[in-house]
């Protein structure tokens, strides 16, 4: 068990906007990273990486990107794009690819094509419009589900899986296991900060049962 210790204490609405992000990006860690594709109405290809993003159901299958809009508050290219296309790509990103996934968040101008310029080769969605990255060893094709302005800065959007693409080595197609080592994932910390999925461990969840003969055992509750 964690020794008891001192703690700070925030009230979020004490903190500015850029205080509560460094907050929570340092803490809420590891996160996993969403690399969005997207196409623009003129056929354009946008990549960038989203760290607030996770799966929210799996019926349906929902994932969830928080999208911060641009400090004019317009649209980022990925935000724009899913509005008018109704479609995005969710591409895992693997310690292999670590590299390219950091060229693709430099603030490229709309026109430039990020796969192009991080030397990653677009492949032609099955289900949506816009194309996944051939070398994510992860893709799930999305079309949107629902969008939330949560502020004039911030929308989370949902989109519902269509369609997943995953490299034959990592996951049983009958058992629908996936190896974490053949993924190798990496998640988001602070700063400038990313995790690998490599330190793993197994620990089962208990029955209550056992929970219970554990704590009467050492002596933390009777046997009634």
């Amino acid at each position: 068990m964690t020794p008891k210790a001192d703690y700070h204490a925030f009230d979020f609405c004490d903190l500015t906007a850029r205080e509560a992000y460094k907050v929570m990006i340092g803490t809420i860690v590891p996160r996993p990273i969403a690399w969005v594709t997207t196409i623009s109405p003129d056929g354009i290809v946008n990549a960038a990486p989203y760290s607030f993003f996770n799966c929210l159901s799996a019926d349906p299958p929902i994932l969830a990107l928080g999208v911060e809009n641009k400090p004019d508050r317009s649209f980022k290219d990925t935000a724009y794009n899913i509005r008018m296309t109704e479609c995005f790509t969710v591409n895992i990103v693997d310690r292999a690819n670590a590299e390219a996934m950091s060229v693709t968040a430099a603030g490229f101008a709309p026109e430039v094509d990020e796969l192009e310029m991080a030397g990653l080769t677009a492949t032609r969605g099955d289900r949506v419009a816009c194309p996944r990255i051939a070398e994510a060893p992860v893709a799930f094709e999305c079309e949107r589900y629902l969008g939330i302005e949560v502020s004039s800065a911030r929308e989370i959007i949902l989109g519902r899986i269509v369609r997943a693409h995953i490299r034959k080595d990592i996951i049983d197609p009958h058992t629908f296991y996936s190896d974490h080592e053949k993924l190798d994932a990496l998640g988001r910390m602070g700063g400038n900060g990313y995790a690998g999925t490599l330190d793993y461990f197994d620990l089962p969840t208990p029955s209550t049962e056992e929970v219970l003969n554990s704590r009467r055992k050492t002596g933390v509750v009777g046997n009634n």
